[in-house]
């Protein structure tokens, strides 16, 4: 980071934005603050500003150029931006330009202007602008820009043909960039280069779209004009702070460059028209101005196969066809194969509508009807069992579907049902929706036996309750194994034996893991501040709560939760659907993380909640997934497909933008108000246990069942193993 030649600038208390450590110092010196000065008003000054202000302090930001983000804003952006920034309360300094920093009367510091000014503050935070850091190439004798930075050509090679540079160290026909995309640009070039092959950097687009303090600011090519011959169109709605501003060839034929603040939703055609130099419509100005009537359109059928559509990842639009032409049929699939739209989001509704386009123009018709009894998609249906009341499964296909159902239809029905109407699952009228696993409530192994795996909230045993756990395992034989959940699982259990072993296991205070159940499996957590010196809060009664909240939750597909005590994530909470984190003000809540085949760390969705906001986010997420996503979906495929992705998903659940938080709130409380643990009510009805028999006219056991001992526990004989021990008869 660059950091001005000011008198003063190595105190402590005046740090930069940079790295986790210099995070971690802020973080440490806030704790001392209470107002702030960061210096430098652009994109990363801006972002810290923001930082800081989430961490309590007054803060202030002091720039030397005459506007904020001089360098992307033209005046009429940087004005508006800078109006909507100070209405957050950060207060805004242009055209200062610091001379020294020296002791404070009311705060640590004070800062003095030249315009003979000053601003008092307890920490300086400096955010400047970046240097490149060429300290290596230099001991090597390797060419250097002017001003720093090594020089490379066309293929990423410094001056010495062997070495290549890329990134913020790399200097390209004078210029460094400093965004992450044209970083991965230059490592393809110089991965090309290396291995015979013929790419070339020629440059990089530096248009940015990004949300500063709240503030939708975007940039694209020439937003001030400076081509010769440019002309503009500006769009000013001051009413509801909205500036635009177009820049075109003198001709009126092509867009040179953008500015958007306070509404960018025109960004990405906008960026395809700059990118691709593609023709304006007649009337350009149609692209800025409000949507009244028709607004001229561009179509996806109208890029080039070599149109960018994704940024961080160089993703063009004939990579996104290739990949619907070969099977990905929806958006999910599609960033699955070419990573479009999973580094910072931004492409994610042009993505759709490349897909969209390309599944049209291929006559593939996208039917998202469940089945062929029912023409309506699963968030169809939870719509209509959630607002119609609807009860059963025979009243809804009544009502809104054809035929018998099927094994898709009524699994999913059965799920919605139950999360909307919380019943027994093994009521009559239910039952029959149930798979394998909820049918014998316990997870059918290969040999045709069960598991048997009692909740454990949060980890947190007794000793007692591990004794009856061991006692239980060894009465019936069954092999047992510590999961990955904290909880224990005991396998080999057959199916008349699986109701004497749940009383057994609910006598002595258990309750159902619903191991079984698309539903809430575990909530895993670390022993938090309770025993941990590095702890900052009590994650394990977190976790013990949140379990006892959400048990026996059905939903779309499992969910998995974790609460980590501090920030070195012993409970991995950054892996799980919802996963919370403790900070010293609170805990930090992600959400839609998972492991598996294809691992997806959790995004970061709120940060130092207390207890009652973060429980009330988790109802809410919980809800509005359960009423949206489709059958079979993931936490984190479900925000992969879903529109406007992680910032239109904040919006719901936080600033309520649907109107609908209460319902969802509502929601939960009927899920929580009416939990009943299944195993105990099957034991306290006779009628339930007769299911729970291998042959319906007797009570005897499996006699198929084989099995041999390995490290001292029964696992099931394989099928070399059995045929072994068949007795031979002469």
């Amino acid at each position: 980071p660059f950091v001005p030649p000011i008198p003063g600038k190595d105190q402590d208390h005046c740090l930069v934005y940079r790295t986790i450590e210099d995070l971690e110092a802020i973080t440490d010196s806030a704790k001392t603050s209470k107002v702030n000065v960061v210096v430098g008003g652009g994109l990363l000054g801006l972002e810290a500003a923001s930082a800081l202000t989430n961490l309590g302090l007054e803060t202030h930001v002091v720039e030397f150029a005459p506007r904020l983000m001089a360098v992307q804003l033209d005046e009429g952006g940087g004005k508006l931006l800078r109006r909507k920034i100070e209405d957050t309360g950060v207060t805004v300094h242009t055209e200062k330009n610091t001379q020294e920093i020296v002791a404070g009367e009311t705060c640590r510091y004070r800062m003095n202007f030249a315009d003979g000014s000053f601003l008092e503050t307890d920490m300086v935070l400096f955010s400047a602008g970046i240097r490149p850091q060429d300290e290596l190439a230099r001991e090597f004798d390797l060419e250097i820009g002017e001003r720093g930075g090594i020089v490379i050509n066309n293929q990423c090679q410094t001056s010495d043909e062997n070495i290549y540079a890329i990134g913020e160290c790399a200097l390209w026909d004078g210029r460094i960039f400093g965004l992450v995309a044209p970083g991965y640009t230059m490592a393809k070039v110089a991965v090309s280069h290396i291995t015979g092959g013929t790419e070339t950097f020629t440059g990089a687009d530096m248009s940015t779209k990004l949300k500063l303090l709240g503030v939708d600011v975007a940039s694209i090519g020439d937003a001030h004009g400076n081509t010769p011959g440019a002309q503009s169109y500006v769009y000013t709605d001051e009413i509801n702070e909205v500036y635009k501003r177009l820049v075109v060839s003198e001709d009126n034929t092509r867009l040179l460059g953008a500015v958007l603040v306070g509404d960018v939703e025109a960004y990405g055609n906008l960026l395809q028209f700059k990118l691709n130099d593609m023709a304006l419509p007649d009337s350009p100005e149609a692209l800025i101005a409000p949507s009244i009537g028709d607004a001229p359109a561009m179509g996806m059928g109208a890029l080039p196969d070599t149109a960018q559509i994704c940024s961080c990842y160089d993703v063009s639009k004939g990579s996104i066809c290739s990949a619907v032409q070969n099977g990905c049929t929806d958006v999910g699939a599609v960033k699955a194969e070419t990573s479009a739209a999973t580094g910072c989001g931004g492409c994610a509704a042009m993505v759709k509508q490349v897909v969209d386009s390309e599944l049209a123009s291929l006559g593939i018709e996208v039917n998202n009807n469940l089945c062929e009894h029912f023409g309506y998609s699963r968030r169809e249906l939870a719509d209509i069992v959630r607002i119609k009341g609807i009860a059963t499964f025979d009243e809804l296909l009544n009502k809104y579907g054809t035929g018998l159902g099927c094994e898709i239809c009524k699994p999913t029905a059965g799920s919605i049902l139950a999360s909307y109407n919380n019943e027994y699952i093994l009521k009559e009228e239910h039952i029959g929706l149930q798979d394998t696993n909820d049918v014998y409530l316990g997870n059918m192994q290969k040999d045709g036996t069960y598991s048997v795996v009692p909740r454990v909230p949060g980890g947190e045993i007794s000793p007692e309750k591990l004794i009856v756990l061991g006692e239980v395992a060894k009465e019936y034989d069954l092999y047992t194994k510590v999961t990955g959940g904290q909880r224990i699982d005991l396998f080999g259990a057959q199916l008349h034996e699986l109701p004497t072993i749940w009383r057994k296991l609910i006598d002595a205070g258990f309750e159902t893991g619903h191991a079984y159940g698309k539903s809430l499996r575990t909530v895993k957590s670390c022993v938090g501040s309770t025993w941990c010196r590095f702890g900052v809060q009590d994650s394990a009664s977190m976790a013990i709560a949140i379990e006892d909240r959400y048990k026996g939750l059905r939903s779309p597909h499992k969910l998995k939760m974790a609460v980590s005590g501090c920030t070195r994530e012993c409970a991995e909470a950054q892996s799980k659907d919802v996963g919370i984190i403790a900070t010293e003000n609170g805990w930090n809540l992600y959400v839609c993380g998972n492991g598996g085949m294809r691992p997806r760390h959790a995004d970061l969705f709120a940060t130092d909640l207390d207890d009652e906001t973060l429980i009330k986010y988790i109802d809410r997420f919980f809800m509005f997934y359960i009423r949206t996503a489709d059958r079979l979906q993931r936490t984190s495929v479900w925000l992969e497909n879903l529109e406007g992705g992680l910032d239109y998903l904040k919006e719901v659940i936080i600033d309520d933008k649907l109107g609908i938080c209460g319902e969802l709130e509502n929601e939960m409380t009927k899920v929580v108000g009416t939990y009943q643990c299944e195993w105990k009510t099957t034991i306290e009805d006779p009628e339930k246990l007769k299911r729970f028999s291998h042959f319906i006219n007797a009570n005897a056991p499996d006699s198929n069942l084989a099995f041999v001992k390995t490290r001292g526990q029964r696992r099931p004989a394989t099928e070399q193993e059995k045929i072994t021990a068949i007795e031979v008869v002469e």
